[in-house]
């Protein structure tokens, strides 16, 4: 019973993904995930990234945020060519490369992966840093909720080192347990702060998107 059940869930999910018209439109845009109309959604709203920035993208793979970043530093705006600027991927899987980004395969969490960023970042600071990392869910939402605060409260440290005073840090978070501490911890941080659910985010999903812009306190 229950195999018929989960098969007639993955049998609803792959119809919805395949009607789904962010993946379509990925498809044909070459974007490898729909992931990237998020970021382009919040980008043409809050006009972040620009030509001659230096982009950090946490939690990269597959790479659509990167795709979409590179594209936004071409002079004309092609996925391959000329780049006025740089950007910088890391996770934890492999990714693809990407012409004109720099991939770290490591865990963000590690203090020897965050050296290795620091020294590829070269004393650059960064203009953009996005961040769609999320941990492995257990199921537990307590143990859950946690772990999505820990890499969120990373990704404010290092934003708070490696980011310009004027810079913006988007992350990716889930409503529920925690969410009001990390919307606080982001207003204790940011001048400004905007909470975000992108049209291409799922209706099902209890995902949005926090961005922060210009640092209270940077280094």
């Amino acid at each position: 019973m229950k195999s018929s059940k989960s098969k007639k869930v993955n049998k609803n999910w792959l119809h919805m993904h395949i009607n789904d018209p962010y993946v379509k439109a990925a498809q044909k845009d070459g974007y490898r995930a729909r992931a990237a109309y998020k970021l382009k959604e919040i980008d043409e709203q809050l006009k972040l990234i620009r030509p001659g920035d230096v982009v950090v993208d946490l939690g990269s793979t597959p790479g659509a945020w990167s795709q979409y970043a590179r594209r936004r530093l071409s002079p004309s705006g092609a996925a391959v060519g000329e780049l006025n600027g740089a950007i910088i991927a890391l996770d934890i899987l492999p990714m693809e490369p990407i012409e004109g980004v720099t991939f770290i395969n490591g865990d963000f969490r590690e203090e020897s992966v965050l050296a290795q960023l620091e020294a590829t970042m070269a004393g650059r600071k960064a203009d953009v840093v996005v961040s769609d990392m999320a941990p492995n869910l257990s199921g537990v939402e307590s143990v859950d909720a946690a772990r999505i605060a820990h890499l969120i409260e990373l990704a404010v440290d290092f934003s708070q080192h490696h980011m310009k005073r004027e810079g913006a840090l988007v992350v990716k978070l889930f409503h529920g347990s925690g969410y009001s501490q990390l919307v606080q911890l982001f207003r204790d941080t940011f001048e400004v702060v905007k909470s975000i659910k992108p049209k291409a985010s799922r209706d099902k999903s209890s995902e949005t998107f926090l961005v922060g812009m210009r640092l209270k306190n940077g280094d």
